[in-house]
């Protein structure tokens, strides 16, 4: 028999409320890539914001124990990849949902860059510089400066809304 409720999430008393709060916000998906070689990896993130500014910035949270904020240390570079609805597929192999036999980028065509990953098929990226990072609560916060900017015409981009990822106009 196939259930319909997901089989690890916790009863709604159990829930913390301040991630329940943090779900009720409307979020951009991205993908954060960093590395090269055998150390590349790549990460969903919908916890971020961009800081205009001379230069830029991006404050991009984190988990502490991913190794995106190990590699990206190690590094100091990283790309911000903004996903279209067209990428969920993608965002939910980043994101550990998916499975993708040969690993991370095996499911998604990408160059090197001297900031790590370029995915290929996601138009719109920052390139960044990490500039510090900084552990905060369960989370940690990667901070980069924005030393390049790709943009495309992105009609349809991903959002993530009280744990899923919807088209804008829902």
């Amino acid at each position: 028999m196939i259930h319909t409720e997901h089989p690890f999430v916790d009863a709604p008393k159990d829930r913390d409320p301040v991630r329940r709060f943090r779900g009720r916000l409307v979020k951009p998906v991205t993908i954060i890539t960093s590395g090269e070689g055998d150390r590349r990896t790549g990460l969903t993130v919908s916890s971020l914001f961009v800081v205009e500014g001379e230069p830029g910035r991006v404050h991009a949270l984190v988990g502490p124990i991913s190794d995106l904020w190990d590699v990206a240390a190690d590094t100091e570079r990283f790309v911000v990849h903004v996903c279209r609805f067209e990428d969920s597929g993608i965002a939910e192999v980043f994101a550990g949902l998916r499975p993708s036999p040969g690993g991370l980028f095996a499911t998604a065509a990408s160059t090197p860059s001297r900031w790590g990953p370029v995915l290929d098929d996601i138009p719109d990226r920052l390139s960044c510089s990490l500039e510090s990072r900084e552990e905060s609560g369960f989370s940690g916060v990667l901070i980069g400066v924005i030393d390049h900017v790709e943009l495309s015409d992105i009609e349809d981009p991903l959002a993530h809304f009280r744990g899923a990822y919807r088209k804008l106009g829902e």
